[in-house]
């Protein structure tokens, strides 16, 4: 398949192709974790029109999804060739969007993510400007190496939640457990995500963990990953006196014991798709124990 072929796109296909490029599921799963946050760990709860009424709240909310698009959009601009191989059905730049326009989105959506950070407090602006140089080196060069990608997206999606604690700072060391639990998670399902597409990463000269130490070592890996999220779940929550919060994270180790053991079994890439998709659900689980702590 040649998708930088001239073809004639409908409006429909570009819109469609336009929506995928920029993962809305997940820019409006972005949208519900910031403001979840807010009112469930931050709050006070009681106040939660108020806080969906935040100016301040929804334009940082705002930034962050601006900042999170031209991150997939860059992302997928330089993964061309390798997504043909792992995943051709989604290839969106060069078949439906021009690269150039891709470039062009791409750079927008940063600025205006930076100014809106901006217009909220400085140290947001600092924080998007970090975030922003951090997705451009991911997409650019640290994705093909082996865990630093890995480590750069699952901090970056932490971030999205410890970056509410600065123009917020009530209860930030509830809101740091649950930052750290999307770290967590994330690492683990990217690293399930190399093995997934090991096929098209090793034809493009990737050097990701399933690669370098193969599919044993990498699995090796992320027991030893889930070994420590759980440790350090249950040490944070220790330290807050939060019971609660302990039997909701004792709940948790029944689908992250069914992720190891489902992981265990894993072999193909449909396998390892499942397992990836558990990660998320898992993800949706911590989210919802909000409600509770």
């Amino acid at each position: 398949m040649n998708v930088s072929a001239r073809q004639k796109v409908s409006l429909w296909d570009f819109i469609t192709g336009s929506v995928r490029l920029v993962r809305m599921t997940n820019l409006i799963i972005v949208v519900l974790t910031q403001y979840l946050t807010r009112i469930l760990l931050i709050g006070p709860r009681h106040e939660w029109r108020a806080i969906l009424g935040d100016v301040n709240m929804f334009v940082l909310s705002l930034s962050t999804v601006f900042i999170a698009a031209a991150g997939y959009i860059i992302n997928d601009y330089f993964d061309v060739k390798i997504d043909i191989v792992n995943k051709p059905e989604r290839v969106v730049v060069g078949r439906y969007l021009k690269r150039r326009w891709a470039m062009g989105a791409h750079q927008v959506l940063n600025v205006l993510g930076a100014v809106l950070g901006l217009f909220v407090s400085p140290y947001i602006f600092l924080v998007n400007v970090f975030s922003i140089t951090l997705l451009w080196f991911y997409s650019e060069r640290f994705k093909r190496k082996p865990f630093i990608g890995n480590f750069i997206v699952s901090l970056l999606t932490g971030l999205t939640l410890l970056i509410l604690t600065l123009p917020y700072p009530a209860n930030r060391r509830l809101v740091f457990i649950y930052a750290v639990f999307s770290f967590f998670i994330s690492l683990v399902r990217e690293i399930v995500k190399d093995m997934e597409d090991i096929k098209g990463d090793e034809a493009h000269g990737c050097r990701t963990l399933p690669i370098i130490w193969g599919i044993r070592k990498a699995k090796n890996f992320v027991y030893g990953v889930l070994f420590l999220f759980v440790i350090t779940l249950f040490m944070m929550a220790h330290a807050l006196d939060n019971q609660i919060l302990v039997v909701l994270f004792v709940l948790l180790l029944i689908p992250l014991f069914l992720l190891a053991y489902q992981l265990y079994r894993a072999d193909t890439r449909r396998d390892f798709k499942a397992s990836s998709n558990l990660c998320k659900i898992i993800m949706l689980l911590g989210l919802m124990t909000m409600l509770w702590a």
